[in-house]
């Protein structure tokens, strides 16, 4: 998604109770880090009635992996103002996307079709 110009990427989810305490901030601060952009992971909120009990905690995350907002486990709308400058900030300070190997490996796309 970097490649095609990204800014901020949206992933759902629906962490359990034993992996969400683990991974679900660590894995949305990685991919925010790693591409360089804002990211938002989203969950429902948790219901211990319910047949899936859900981690819950929404939480949207800057390009240098700052948490900005967090649902925790409850029902909340979370959000936060972009600064498109710190996006190229972060790019211009931590070149990441300059050191690709481009004649190691290649990303290629796949259709859906």
């Amino acid at each position: 998604m970097r490649l095609k110009g990204a800014q901020f990427m949206i992933y759902p989810g629906a962490f359990n109770m034993t992996t969400g305490p683990i991974y679900y901030e660590l894995l949305t601060r990685s991919r925010a880090v790693d591409n360089q952009v804002y990211c938002a992971s989203i969950a429902p909120a948790r219901d211990p009635d319910a047949t899936y009990v859900s981690w819950g905690h929404s939480v949207i995350v800057s390009p240098s992996g700052t948490v900005i907002d967090s649902a925790e486990d409850e029902e909340k709308v979370i959000y936060c103002d972009i600064d498109k400058s710190e996006i190229q900030d972060i790019r211009t300070f931590i070149p990441t996307w300059n050191q690709k190997r481009g004649d190691i490996y290649n990303v290629s796309e796949v259709s859906g079709k």
